[in-house]
């Protein structure tokens, strides 16, 4: 059976590196020998962990601090991974902004959108392109449960969150003729800094242990992938009731929770 290793190549890039999920991304891949490319704003994060994994696992590292936000933000990236076989890329950096859309900060909206869309399409599109050439690797998008239905107070970070999920899932089709395994993970809420950033929901959360454990396990099977059985069961409602529904439902309690 081919190993993590030789199905992906010896590199990997992680988005959002210095904290969260996409930490617990190299957490994870390092273990599986896989080198890794570290891409977040916090420098001093990324070289403690890749410190730490390095002294664990062996792997190389190399830390980029980068603001995806920026236009010019692959002009800083392109120097440092060109000469690197980059085969699998998680597109992992995002945040939230959560509360009544007319009232919020329109800079800050086109940041989230900056890094939370062109940021990945570009890194796919750039990166992807490597890979097809080599016949071989792996791209996971990080979508939400919140992507699946249209959410009242977080409306822009829904919406974007559904271009991850539709952007994904159509690559996973395009590029799986081409020996290129794409899929879309989908968290709930997840123990992360992401709550702090956006204002918090008050819900319980996951571990980020297990949501990448599963991401990881079922990158080349499954185009979609929901970490956890409640927010299984939240996607389920989204798909069998009426759009309109779940809307108020959830706009009830999104808006209940910004007056808390």
């Amino acid at each position: 059976m081919e190993s993590f290793q030789q199905k992906y190549g010896s590199w990997a890039l992680v988005t959002g590196a210095s904290s969260g999920i996409g930490a617990e991304f190299c957490r994870q891949l390092a273990p599986k020998g896989i080198n890794l490319v570290m891409v977040a704003r916090r420098k001093e994060r990324m070289e403690q962990l890749a410190g730490e994994l390095k002294d664990k696992h062996g792997v190389q590292t190399k830390v980029i601090p980068a603001d995806l936000s920026k236009d010019d933000f692959m002009e800083t990236l392109l120097p440092e991974i060109s000469s690197l076989e980059i085969g699998l890329l998680i597109n992992n950096a995002g945040f939230g902004i959560r509360g009544a859309f007319l009232n919020s900060n329109l800079e800050r909206e086109l940041e989230m959108l900056s890094v939370n869309c062109r940021a990945p399409l570009i890194l796919t599109r750039i990166i992807g392109q490597q890979m097809l050439k080599r016949k071989r690797g792996g791209i996971i998008f990080i979508a939400s449960v919140l992507g699946f239905i249209e959410t009242p107070y977080f409306a822009n970070y829904a919406a974007s969150k559904a271009y991850n999920l539709y952007m994904g899932q159509a690559l996973w089709y395009e590029l799986k003729h081409h020996g290129i395994d794409v899929s879309v993970l989908s968290p709930g809420t997840t123990k992360t800094e992401f709550s702090k950033i956006s204002g918090g929901n008050g819900m319980p959360a996951m571990k980020v242990e297990p949501v990448v454990r599963i991401a990881l396990k079922k990158l080349g099977n499954k185009p979609s992938i929901v970490a956890g059985l409640h927010n299984r069961m939240f996607v389920l409602w989204c798909k069998l009731f009426p759009r309109r529904i779940m809307t108020v439902l959830i706009g009830s309690v999104m808006k209940k929770m910004i007056k808390n």
